[in-house]
């Protein structure tokens, strides 16, 4: 028989090994049963940690830490897709909604947890400014991009709780000090000097993010060398996390405001697709470190406590969430699609907890049944989809609330079906801001399949038009298959704003005569383009030289518009 011993660098070597083949196994299998990728990740990191006996690493909270560069890059590419005025725009909810959930969700489990005998000072951190208020930014963003529901109302409203959250850390982290039993708490003083540090940090970030970064992206993209490139975005990530960290906020943030800065630069679409990868494999890593850091035996001697209190703690957030949402105006099942998404809670709450526990205000055994919990939840969020169903209400022949909050941009397009999906195509590739409009709630779901954010409304209704910011745009592509409608909306946009130029697809001449009374800049007939295009192909077909057929093609473009014109 060998007698192998595995050297430490070996051992590592077998421990990756463990987690890829577990990965690979766990990840597919979960996802083919309708339960997420997450869940997945998950167990595999459960299973790994079972098969090493709990002791997978001397350390697991290291790799714990170390993987959550994977949820600060995953926030930088949320960054790169937002921009300044559509953030600007969504202040409302972040600074309402997103407060409003803290505090209702924190009262609410605060209360809970002190009539569990929990001393009131501990069961504030344990409720408010606890990690059970919060969520987890990377579950519930990477469930949205699963199902392509991140541009939804409800997705909106979750990423701008998600960000708010992410804003409380220096102030919950600041709470726990100044709480805390020993004489470590901070003076007033020394509380309001970290923030105003957090404060200098975040706008020195701007400033370099709005002054350094596109510069700098400008004349590396002159070397020729890509992978210089992707060791720059990476290290800008780096450097932005590492800011926010030194400055007592959390990594995901930093990165998140450098990506914000650099959503306008013409280098946004290449460094997303380099920064990609990582994102990927650090999220996933990260999801199977939760397992890892699973303390097994505080699990088997609390089993009752933590799986009685998990999906106990997952309701109750889930109550006050959707209380809070519909004080807030929102409709039953944005409502409920909001307060299920964000019902588990989040990896900051191991930071918290660790940091009341340094300090004395929770004791360590109470702190392992915590982190316990936090860890079920995430594993128990993959399983809440299920409940969608018989908690949605189908409202058949309704349409579907629109919230134009995003609706920024200087083009307008009506109608997004085959005719006005082809138009934007080279608006969108151009770096152009589109807004999209239409009022097929099927079609409007086929494109936010494909990642297309089209807005619900009739254009023909002034209140709409009004409502996607007709008055701001500089174009109107009018791309309904309906002339009547189409006259109507070149009538109206000519009404709610005149300096737009307004491009009108057009059903044939008479129609197209009809447009041009109206003062449309610029008609053309559906189909009388791509019949030219055939033509010609036509006629080279069957032996005509290539510049004698585009001759033949420009003779009759311009006789069919001297026509027009007569």
């Amino acid at each position: 028989m060998i007698d192998y011993e595995p050297s430490h660098l070996e051992l590592l070597f077998w421990q990756t090994l463990s987690l890829i083949a577990a990965a690979c196994l766990f990840t597919p299998l979960m996802k083919k049963l309708g339960l997420g990728t997450i869940l997945g990740y998950l167990l595999a990191g459960i299973v790994v940690n079972l098969a090493y006996a709990g002791n997978f690493s001397e350390h697991p909270e290291e790799l714990l830490h170390f993987s959550e560069f994977g949820v600060v890059l995953f926030l930088f590419v949320i960054g790169l897709e937002l921009k300044p005025q559509t953030l600007w725009q969504m202040r409302s909810d972040i600074f309402g909604l997103g407060l409003a959930q803290m505090l209702g969700c924190g009262a609410l489990l605060a209360t809970a947890a002190a009539l569990f005998g929990i001393a009131p000072s501990a069961a504030l951190i344990v409720g408010l400014g606890l990690g059970l208020a919060l969520s987890s930014t990377a579950i519930v963003m990477t469930q949205l991009d699963e199902r392509r529901e991140r541009n939804t109302l409800h997705g909106r409203k979750s990423f701008s709780i998600l960000l708010f959250q992410d804003l409380a850390i220096v102030p919950l982290l600041l709470l726990a000090t100044l709480l805390a039993p020993t004489d470590e708490s901070l003076s007033l003083a020394d509380s309001a000097t970290n923030v105003g540090v957090a404060l200098v940090a975040i706008i020195l970030l701007i400033l370099a993010g709005r002054y350094l970064l596109s510069p700098m992206f400008s004349l590396l993209s002159k070397s020729g060398v890509p992978e210089i490139m992707t060791a720059t975005a990476l290290g800008i990530v780096i450097a932005a996390a590492l800011l926010m960290d030194v400055a007592g906020m959390s990594y995901a943030m930093g990165s998140f405001i450098a990506g914000v800065m650099l959503a306008e630069s013409s280098y946004r679409h290449e460094i997303e697709a380099d920064i990609e990868p990582f994102r990927g494999l650090f999220l996933g890593l990260f999801f199977m470190a939760v397992g890892l850091s699973l303390d097994i035996q505080t699990i088997l001697d609390n089993a009752l406590i933590i799986v009685a209190a998990a999906p106990l703690a997952m309701t109750l957030k889930a109550i006050a969430l959707y209380a809070i949402t519909r004080l807030f105006g929102n409709e039953h099942n944005t409502s409920v699609r909001t307060a299920l998404g964000l019902s588990q809670h989040g990896e900051f709450g191991f930071v918290l907890f660790a940091a009341a526990a340094g300090t004395g205000l929770l004791g360590a055994e109470l702190t392992s049944i915590l982190i316990s919990i936090i860890s079920v939840s995430m594993a128990l969020s993959g399983l809440t989809d299920k409940l969608l169903p018989r908690m949605l209400r189908h409202q058949k022949g309704s349409d579907p609330e629109e919230d134009y909050s995003d609706a920024v941009g200087s083009i307008l397009v009506i109608g997004f079906g085959r005719f006005g999906q082809i138009v934007s195509q080279p608006l969108f590739a151009n770096g152009l801001q589109v807004i999209t409009l239409d009022n097929d709630t099927r079609r409007i779901e086929d494109a936010q399949r494909f990642g297309f954010r089209v807005h619900f409304g009739d254009g023909s209704r002034r209140e709409i038009l009004r409502a996607a910011g007709i008055a701001n745009v500089k174009a109107v592509v009018v791309a309904t298959d309906d002339p009547q409608c189409n006259s109507r909306i070149v009538e109206l946009v000519k009404k709610e704003n005149p300096e737009a130029q307004i491009y009108v697809r057009s059903y044939d001449r008479l129609h197209s005569i009809e447009l041009n009374a109206l003062k449309a800049d610029f008609s053309v007939r559906e189909c009388f383009e791509s019949a030219l295009a055939l033509s010609r192909q036509t006629l080279i077909g069957m032996g005509t030289d290539e510049t004698l057929a585009s001759r033949i093609i420009t003779d009759i473009r311009r006789l069919d518009l001297d026509r027009l014109r007569q």
